[in-house]
C-alpha cells in the first residue's frame, strides 16, 4: 500500500537526518537511530513475508500481528519523535557546561537537520497510526 511507501521513505529520511548531525545527546538521538534502523528492517521483512507468500505457510492470525506491530511501533516513533524533538529544543544550550567556548549543543546547521529529522518522525509517527488504524478494520 501507499502508507507503507511513505513509512519506508520517512523512515529512511529520519534515519539519514539523524546520522546527518554529530549526536549531541547520545541516549537521546541513540534511540532514535534504534527505532527508525528497526522499525525500517522490521517493516521490510514484514513485507517479504507477505511478498514472497511466507504468510500462507505461517500459522498466524495476520490481521492482529499487522496490528500490533504498527500499534508498537507508533508508540516508539512517536517516543523517538519527543525525545528529537527534546533535542531539538536544547540547541542553544553549551555543549559542555565547564567550558569557557560558548559553543552550543547543535550548530545552527545541525538545529536545522534536527528540526526536519524531527518533523520526519512525527510524520512516519503519523503514518504508523494510520497503518494501526487501517488493521483494525
Amino acid at each position: 500500500s501507499s502508507v507503507f511507501l511513505y513509512l519506508q521513505l520517512f523512515g529512511t529520511i529520519v534515519w539519514i537526518l539523524v546520522a546527518c548531525t554529530q549526536i549531541p545527546l547520545p541516549l537521546l538521538q541513540g534511540w532514535v537511530m534504534f527505532v527508525a534502523v528497526t522499525a525500517w528492517f522490521l517493516s521490510i521483512v514484514f513485507l517479504c513475508v507477505f511478498l514472497f507468500g511466507y504468510a500462507n505457510r505461517i500459522a498466524v492470525n495476520w490481521n492482529q500481528t499487522d496490528f500490533l506491530f504498527h500499534g508498537a511501533t507508533f508508540v516508539f516513533y512517536f517516543g523517538a519523535f519527543l525525545l528529537q524533538a527534546a533535542t531539538t529544543s536544547l540547541h542553544h544550550y553549551p555543549r559542555k557546561f565547564n567550558s569557557t567556548t560558548h559553543e552550543k549543543i547543535l550548530a545552527d546547521h545541525e538545529y536545522n537537520i534536527s528540526i526536519a529529522a524531527s518533523i520526519f518522525a512525527f510524520a512516519t509517527a503519523v503514518c504508523y497510526g494510520c497503518s494501526t488504524a487501517l488493521a483494525l478494520r
